[in-house]
């Protein structure tokens, strides 16, 4: 009982908790709202009160009271109404000014560019399937780009080891602009090996709010740690939970995997005519193995969208 006191204590107040909304709720999650079931559950009951609210009604029972954190915070005057940054412990007090509408704020930009994009990226774990990794807590499309939850809707969006293996050395890489919207299982950005254009569909639908500036100046990183150092964007995703559904994880992602290795064994024995040999790992820059015959195939089967 004194263990738990003691974490309660020293964990930071949760956003809501802060807001006012409740009374007592700590954070033991590093603010990582989109996994919190908390978060979810207040989320749901407040969406619940507003539709009541814009239907002219008037909510009732025990939970009649619950806003959303961010609509209390409005209530405060300019001057007190605190950025979410500083909710989080990261700066020092700053004002709101967009009122918690994150994607539109200059400031909210600045901090990702100064602080969270030059963090390195650690994945929690590592395992194999058939030769190729996959980071535990990552989201798969079956065109082979990932997913990785960040906060407050956003996702960090990279191509996997299987995709990096296959495209090899690149060249450069075409994004959309910051702001741009792009759209799940159509062209969310491009490789090109000596200009041959290689496009990945996009994993999620929603605004892009940053490119990674490490990769747009060295393009190699995408093959070489395609799951932390080569990730490709940030993108704010407003429906996000509609757009894991159609992702895959865990169990289904090495399921996908495993199978995505023996078609490409078969793939590579048809298109060659050596046989894969047992146990044998895929190799690294497929795409510069094999007959150029077989390229347009290959990324088609494997990458391109809507395959």
């Amino acid at each position: 009982m004194e263990l738990f006191q003691t974490k309660q204590r020293t964990a930071p107040q949760c956003l809501w908790m802060q807001a006012g909304v409740v009374q007592k709720k700590y954070c033991h999650t590093d603010f990582s709202c989109t996994g919190c079931r908390f978060d979810r559950a207040l989320n749901r009951v407040c969406r619940q009160n507003q539709r009541l609210l814009d239907q002219g009604q008037t909510p009732s029972g025990k939970k009649s009271f619950l806003m959303f954190w961010q609509d209390r915070l409005k209530k405060k005057p300019l001057s007190k109404r605190p950025c979410i940054h500083h909710m989080k412990g990261k700066i020092s007090f700053k004002a709101c000014p967009k009122a918690y509408h994150c994607i539109d704020c200059e400031f909210d930009q600045y901090f990702y560019d100064h602080f969270k994009v030059h963090a390195k990226m650690q994945p929690m774990d590592f395992e194999t399937v058939n030769g190729v990794f996959l980071p535990a807590g990552y989201y798969l499309s079956a065109g082979h780009t990932w997913v990785k939850i960040e906060d407050q809707g956003l996702v960090r969006m990279g191509i996997d080891d299987f995709g990096a293996r296959l495209v090899g050395k690149i060249d450069h890489i075409a994004t959309p602009l910051m702001g741009k919207q792009v759209a799940q299982g159509q062209t969310g950005f491009t490789l090109f090996r000596n200009r041959y254009p290689i496009p990945f569909s996009s994993a999620v639908s929603g605004i892009i709010t940053q490119v990674n500036p490490a990769v747009k100046k060295n393009p190699g990183l995408l093959t070489t740690a395609p799951y932390t150092d080569g990730w490709i964007c940030l993108v704010h995703c407003p429906d996000i939970k509609q757009n894991l559904k159609k992702l895959l994880f865990m169990a289904d992602s090495r399921r996908f995997m495993a199978g995505q290795v023996e078609k490409l064994h078969a793939f590579l024995e048809d298109a060659t005519r050596l046989k894969a040999a047992d146990g044998g790992s895929l190799v690294r820059d497929i795409l510069g193995n094999i007959p150029k015959a077989h390229r347009n195939r290959l990324i088609k089967t494997f990458i391109s969208p809507g395959s």
